[in-house]
């Protein structure tokens, strides 16, 4: 039996789910389980079925992600099941998307889909088919600890996926395996080609996958109509500079679309408030956070104690930084910029994920001062 990264400690022969989008990655993911001597099932996931969506490049798990798995499952010879969740979908994650804009939010729909519909509901699937282990194509190690698995960041750091992996739990990571971990993708396409997989060269998913064409507002408009209300944009004293045309238009750090001229310096999104329907903003410096309230944490190191030092990733393109750790409050080292509510925030220790929570409310750094 060929021995793969990360899936040591099954079995001979054991049987292993591979969650397949129609990707390069998990298609290759299949193909590697299968080649090491492992009973391979692929399981695709029918998510969203948008129009528009169903025959665009850079989607998942819509209709022609879908014929892609397929393709590649009788490529490899292996059982292939296409279910039927697109209801589970739209309740857990679309409409959590919407609800989230609608409060004022930067939601990580990602995150939400990873928690619930392919690690909750994917891997009970996987249980009732008998297998011994799921397997995925993302891009993170699990990696054996002394007081049993650890969640680790991946070997190419320009493929990491652990930001959006951090509310897996440790019942759930000891039934995960990621074998892609600690492969940087030029070898992924090259094991790909090896398979003679059509999929070889399909460019990777880049959009939120029920919003292929970019247009976040009008998804979330035509769920939760009174997002798209008009309403004021002021400065930090309650001046009104300007109107806007919703708050789904604007983020937290947003400096682009205010459309207020006249000013000699640039105003930035400091926050929204929904139940004024006002956009909030104020200099650079006005973004500045000391510290943040994190909630539903979820645990995976090391007993916590009185306060922990830990690197603390607010965005999935942010660079780790200094913070503390008090159990559901972090406090950075030096002030951090476009921290949003709505968004996560993960916690390392070197290499591993500890955890991560997320933000509820931030602490300004003008304030703390």
């Amino acid at each position: 039996m060929n021995v793969i990264p990360d899936l040591g400690g099954l079995r001979p022969g054991a049987r292993v789910v591979v969650a397949m989008s129609g990707g390069v990655d998990s298609s290759v993911v299949a193909a590697l389980v299968k080649e090491a001597g492992y009973e391979t099932i692929g399981v695709t996931l029918q998510l969203y079925d948008h129009g528009a969506a169903v025959g665009k490049a850079g989607t998942c798990c819509a209709g022609s992600d879908i014929h892609d798995a397929r393709r590649v499952a009788d490529r490899l010879g292996i059982a292939h099941y296409v279910l039927d969740y697109e209801s589970a979908f739209k309740d857990s994650v679309i409409e959590a998307f919407a609800d989230e804009y609608v409060q004022g939010r930067t939601p990580i729909p990602c995150v939400t889909c990873n928690q619930t519909v392919k690690f909750r509901d994917l891997l009970s699937v996987a249980r009732d088919l008998g297998a011994d282990a799921m397997a995925t194509g993302h891009y993170v190690r699990r990696v054996d600890g002394a007081s049993g698995p650890e969640l680790h960041r991946a070997v190419d750091p320009a493929r990491d996926q652990s930001y959006f992996l951090f509310a897996t739990t440790h019942e759930q990571l000891g039934y995960l395996r990621f074998p892609l971990g600690g492969m940087e993708k030029a070898a992924v396409r090259e094991h790909a080609r090896r398979f003679g997989l059509v999929v070889a060269d399909k460019p990777d998913s880049q959009d939120i996958c029920f919003v292929p064409n970019g247009d976040y507002a009008g998804i979330v408009r035509k769920l939760r109509p009174e997002a798209g209300e008009p309403g004021e944009i002021v400065d930090m004293g309650g001046a009104v500079l300007g109107q806007h045309r919703g708050l789904i238009h604007y983020t937290v750090g947003q400096r682009r679309g205010l459309e207020i001229g006249g000013l000699a310096d640039p105003l930035y999104v400091v926050r929204l408030e929904p139940e004024t329907r006002r956009v909030v903003v104020g200099p650079r410096a006005a973004l500045g956070v000391s510290g943040a309230v994190l909630g539903a944490v979820n645990w995976l190191g090391p007993n916590l104690g009185k306060g922990l030092d830990v690197l603390a990733k607010v965005r999935s393109m942010a660079k780790p930084a200094p913070a503390r750790f008090d159990g559901n409050r972090i406090t950075f080292a030096v002030p951090e910029y476009g921290v949003a509510p709505g968004q996560a925030c993960v916690l390392y220790d070197g290499e591993r994920v500890l955890g991560g929570g997320w933000i509820e409310s931030t602490v300004s750094a003008l304030v703390a001062a």
